[in-house]
């Protein structure tokens, strides 16, 4: 198991836990469901979202045999059948409102036993899932090409027209009634949205009428496969034909190597409804050209050019030096559909180099990192206002419109608040203009606790401001709160002398702090001061108005401070 987990973690995986089926329903459901389940271990391993090509038992076998160089990389190989021998599959216009794209191909003389059947089924969901985006993109159908005759028509029609037995069911339904026949089905009810309200749904046909599969919900039972099964026709249906050449590549490069001749595909001629025709499946070979130096800059090793080669090449990506040493010429396998950019080559070679094994080296460019000015002058007043005595509360960045504007008695045109376009829920449809509805909230969720409650926060609160480059300006607020059977205004005046003493503020007009006496709509008339500091108004104090706290579900008076305080930094 450990050599194992090395393995996997060398080739960029992750064994993520090594557990069984019976382990599995018992955290799940309980020691009593799990009797009977078996002890077959599983391995759970992390495959990365763009390899396809490892989401099965034979891809991800064959990629760690390559990777330990006890194998060579398979060349995949598709076999034109002789003119008129081949199937073809026709699409008829009708498809393009639906689901416009198909693609198919055959596996000939195929073995299956139950572990490869079961892999096989297994691969479909993965990608169906994955790239398919539940099979929204493509649609992956399997059929027994043994139970068919071709030519095969992908056509669309209206849903009381199209009648069959669907996969493991008893009897016909037409497609109205398989839609409510998987309805309360765990698994298939969450696809049949996809084609539900269109008029005419996907459907592929045979030369007798015998119906394959309605894409993307149920294959015919017709065609069913099974163990016995020699001939695999597949076709990917679609909305997005470059995914469904992925997926059908996918497929039928992992599966061929249980062909008669290993690794061969038969091709399936496509014929669209203008008439030109395409062979599917691709199966395309591509070569990219990268400088060894550019890999060896990217990763920060000095590799010789024929070492990357052989890095490459452990990756599946066949390589070799050309031009006298400066180029390396990389196969890209028609597996490896991730291979975007010279990048992800860059990548493959760090993987198979060793990450552990890139030595560790100071960046070119020193530099120390510093905290920025204004979070450190927040993290000290914290400090000082804890010390005071205040419990501090961090609140929602979002709140509701009422709770900066009605609830503070003030209209929301004048609170300048951005507004969120399409707000999931009434709780957060602006951003905070001020800091004292969330505390107002805090204590009325907290009204059970002991008398005074003294709270404070330190955060951001935003703004509309047309000349910032994105509309809205943010301000770092102080706001501290005193809620007791008496106001407190001395308590709250006392804490801003106290804030100003630790900012070296001295009182005074000229370059300290003062307050002058103003009006707030929040706050109780002639019970409201102003904060003036550097020259500036920084905010203000005093005792909350009767009606905000009432608005707030509160029953006691209460004084607040709020303070902006990026002047101080």
């Amino acid at each position: 198991d450990e050599e194992f987990d090395e393995l996997c973690f060398e080739f960029g995986l992750e064994l993520d836990e090594i557990t069984s089926e019976k382990d599995i329903i018992s955290k799940e459901k309980g020691e009593e469901k799990a009797k009977g389940a078996s002890d077959v271990v599983l391995y759970k391993i992390d495959v990365p979202a763009n390899r396809y090509d490892l989401l099965c038992l034979e891809g991800l076998v064959r990629g760690l045999q390559v990777f330990k160089e006890r194998i060579n990389l398979p060349r995949f190989e598709k076999i034109i059948p002789a003119e008129g021998e081949g199937q073809r599959l026709i699409i008829t216009e009708q498809t393009a409102q639906v689901r416009p794209h198909a693609v198919a191909a055959v596996l000939r003389n195929i073995t299956f036993t139950k572990n490869r059947y079961d892999s096989f089924i297994d691969l479909q969901e993965k990608l169906h899932q994955n790239i398919c985006r539940k099979r929204a993109l493509v649609a992956i159908g399997t059929h027994d090409l043994d139970t068919i005759t071709g030519p095969f028509t992908y056509t669309a029609k209206a849903p009381s027209e199209i009648k069959f037995k669907p996969l493991n069911q008893s009897q016909e339904y037409t497609a109205s009634q398989i839609m409510d026949l998987y309805r309360t089905d765990s698994h298939l009810r969450h696809y049949l949205h996809l084609i539900e309200n269109k008029p005419r749904y996907p459907v592929i046909y045979d030369s007798n009428g015998v119906v394959l599969s309605m894409p993307p919900i149920i294959n015919g039972d017709h065609t069913k496969i099974t163990l016995n099964t020699r001939n695999v026709f597949i076709e990917c249906t679609g909305t997005d034909i470059t995914k469904a050449k992925i997926v059908l590549d996918i497929i039928v490069t992992m599966f061929s190597e249980y062909c008669e001749k290993p690794f061969t595909v038969e091709a399936v001629e496509v014929v669209y409804p203008n008439g030109k025709t395409h062979i599917y499946p691709e199966l395309a070979y591509r070569t990219e050209k990268v400088k060894p130096e550019y890999i060896n800059k990217k990763v920060g090793i000095s590799e010789t050019p024929s070492s990357l080669a052989k890095l490459l090449t452990r990756m599946c990506l066949k390589s070799h030096v050309t031009g006298n040493g400066n180029h390396l010429e990389v196969e890209i396998p028609p597996t490896r559909a991730d291979i975007i950019h010279a990048c992800d080559i860059v990548e493959d070679a760090a993987i198979a180099y060793g990450y552990n094994n890139i030595q560790m080296q100071i960046p070119k460019t020193y530099t120390i990192a510093n905290q920025l000015p204004l979070n450190k002058l927040a993290e000290l007043l914290r400090l000082d206002l804890a010390a005071a005595g205040f419990t501090e509360a961090l609140t929602f960045a979002l709140c509701s419109q009422e709770d900066i504007a009605d609830k503070l008695l003030t209209d929301i045109s004048a609170t300048n608040a951005v507004r969120i376009a399409n707000p999931k829920t009434a709780e957060f449809q602006v951003a905070r203009t001020t800091l004292l509805p969330g505390l107002l909230k805090t204590i009325a969720a907290n009204r059970k606790m002991p008398l005074p409650l003294k709270l404070f926060e330190i955060s951001d609160i935003v703004v509309k401001d047309p000349n910032a480059d994105v509309g809205a300006r943010n301000y770092r607020h102080l706001c501290a709160i005193y809620y007791n059977k008496s106001p407190g205004f001395e308590i709250i005046h006392g804490l801003l002398d106290r804030v100003m003493q630790v900012l070296e503020v001295p009182p005074n007009e000229e370059n300290g702090y003062t307050i002058k006496a103003a009006e707030g709509t929040a706050f109780f008339p002639g019970r409201c001061a102003e904060v003036f500091a550097k020259g500036q108004s920084i905010g203000k104090l005093g005792v909350v108005h009767p009606d905000v706290i009432t608005k707030f579900e509160l029953t006691m008076p209460c004084s607040v401070l709020e303070i902006n305080i990026e002047p101080f930094v």
